[in-house]
């Protein structure tokens, strides 16, 4: 059975980091599947974060490019996303994705930034 599985959020005060994971298992294999970290902020619609084709250099959305990193562990078939210097309007349940014809979605990890 194919499933991601995403941990690491947290509160953390503005200025802080986080590095949320998301982990595979099953069919899907991130050596072979576009990887994605979307997120819904309360009362916003689910908003694409960043991406990473295999191969391929990751894409950041321009509200947390230069803030945030992803990057993976293939013998750990893991995908990571580090955030640095957060932001209240960061606040959100960050999910992750994977594609390669068919779409998977992880259950969601909700990060609040606050003082």
């Amino acid at each position: 059975q194919a499933q991601l599985v995403e941990s690491g959020g947290d509160l953390v005060q503005p200025g802080g980091s986080l590095r949320l994971s998301c982990e595979a298992s099953g069919v899907i294999n991130f050596t072979l599947h576009t990887q994605f970290w979307y997120r819904e902020r309360p009362m916003k619609s689910r908003e694409w974060v960043a991406s990473n084709v295999p191969g391929r250099t990751p894409e950041y959305n321009s509200f947390v490019r230069g803030r945030f990193s992803m990057s993976r562990d293939d013998a750990k078939n893991t995908i990571y996303l580090q955030m640095n210097d957060l932001r209240p309007e960061d606040t959100a349940f960050y999910f992750c994705n994977a594609y390669n014809r068919r779409n998977f979605w992880g259950q969601g990890t909700r990060v609040t930034v606050s003082s």
